[in-house]
């Protein structure tokens, strides 16, 4: 192996990372300039919000599929043609002016949206030296918290303060940027043989695959049926002025981004404890936004925990998925994109029909609801685990220089180990 891998590794996942970055504000930048953009492209801001549901919608439905055709293909070709997809994207916002043009390259990248951030994540994790794995995922799932945290407000700040177009040229020389460091720096993984799609789609035949999911999608209905509507809370019920939301929100997304590599750290310890406890986490956490709503400065504190808990919902989530798709975890991995969207629509839904019928109040009671039944999907998730024999170690507390690689081939009937 060339001396120079060894440092080309080290800077692969840090590459990865600026990618997630770099997408998620792409995604998410539009919000904050929706209603410039839907000036430009002279249509109403009811139909310029498909620019941002298109997008969700198209992650969801197309996300497995997607993963599953690429899965044969070589991932440094696939991980840098997503990246430079969304950069042409950028260009094309910049510069558009039809509302069909700039919807069509809303969908055509959030089509590679779920197959880049599977392969992300399986690569990683591949990548991570022995018993590193969740680190490597909550590396790259930093990226989503600095693109909330950074990416959406600066998009806003350079769209108000100097010109829409400078806006979206700024996030395509991100993703320029990471594209560029993914061919640099992306090593070629040795080859193995290619997955089969009837080996991955095997997978859909395991029901403890599909209480994982239901938790999956819960967890993410309960972080963001509160989410959603946290600056309607802030106003409505807190009464904080509008000029403070958004400070407020950037430091819930600094927290965010502490609170991720806490939660790597916890997951390496114990995946399976970390996983239990993480909705009794956001059960709990819900009870305090309730009783501390109305009061501002017990409010703003109970923001910061709330940034906190909610940076471990993707890492915690994915770990648990993906224990149950050790031998497809690419295919596992776009399972958790599509239905955490899914838990995303779900959570946003129920949390703005609790607003419009009971007022935003009640929304920390809905969310408690929600993290009590993802609470109940995990239990009933771990019931399938094996009984463990009294010698035997906890699946959390195995070796990880026991566990194959992900994508190693596999020369015996696969066996039950924990997840990244």
């Amino acid at each position: 192996m060339p001396r120079t891998a060894p440092a080309r590794n080290a800077l692969a996942v840090p590459v990865l990372a600026l990618g997630v970055f770099g997408i998620i504000t792409t995604e998410m930048g539009v919000v904050g300039v929706l209603p410039s953009l839907a000036e430009r492209l002279h249509v109403t801001p009811a139909a310029a919000g498909w620019l941002v549901g298109a997008f969700a919608l198209t992650v969801a439905a197309t996300g497995p599929v997607g993963v599953l055709l690429a899965s044969r293909l070589r991932r440094k070709t696939v991980l840098a043609a997503a990246l430079a997809l969304f950069a042409v994207s950028n260009a094309v916002y910049a510069l558009g002016h039809s509302f069909p043009l700039v919807l069509a390259f809303r969908i055509l990248p959030a089509l590679l949206h779920p197959v880049f951030f599977a392969l992300a994540l399986t690569a990683a994790t591949r990548l991570a030296a022995p018993g590193k794995a969740a680190r490597a995922a909550t590396t790259v799932f930093a990226g989503v918290s600095a693109g909330f945290a950074f990416g959406v407000p600066v998009t806003s700040y350079l769209a108000e303060h100097i010109s829409l177009p400078a806006a979206f040229w700024a996030a395509g020389a991100v993703n320029l940027l990471a594209c560029a460091g993914v061919l640099a720096f992306f090593p070629d993984l040795p080859d193995t043989a290619p997955p089969t799609y009837a080996g991955q789609l095997g997978i859909l035949r395991r029901p403890r695959l599909w209480l994982a999911v239901a938790a999956v999608t819960l967890v993410f209905a309960a972080m963001f049926s509160g989410y959603g509507y946290i600056a309607e809370y802030l106003g409505s019920v807190t009464g904080l002025a509008p000029s403070l939301t958004g400070p407020v929100l950037m430091a819930f997304g600094v927290v965010m981004t502490a609170g991720n590599i806490l939660f790597g750290r916890l997951l390496e310890r114990g995946l399976v404890r970390t996983v239990t406890a993480y909705p009794l986490l956001y059960l709990a956490l819900y009870l305090l936004i309730d009783a501390a709503g109305p009061h501002p400065l017990p409010m703003l504190a109970a923001v910061l925990a709330w940034g906190a808990v909610h940076s471990g919902g993707l890492a915690v989530a994915q770990a648990w998925l993906a224990r149950d798709a050790t031998d497809a975890p690419e295919f596992g991995n776009s399972l958790f994109i599509s239905f955490s969207n899914l838990g995303i629509t779900l959570g946003t839904t129920l949390g703005g029909a609790v607003v419009t019928t009971a007022g935003p109040r009640h929304l920390p009671l809905a969310g408690a609801a929600l993290a009590a039944a993802a609470l109940a999907a995990v239990l009933l998730r771990r019931r399938l685990d094996p009984p463990r024999q009294p010698d035997q170690p906890q699946p959390d507390q195995q070796s990880r220089h026991d566990e194959p690689r992900q994508d190693e081939p596999r020369h015996e009937e696969p066996r039950p180990v924990p997840a990244p």
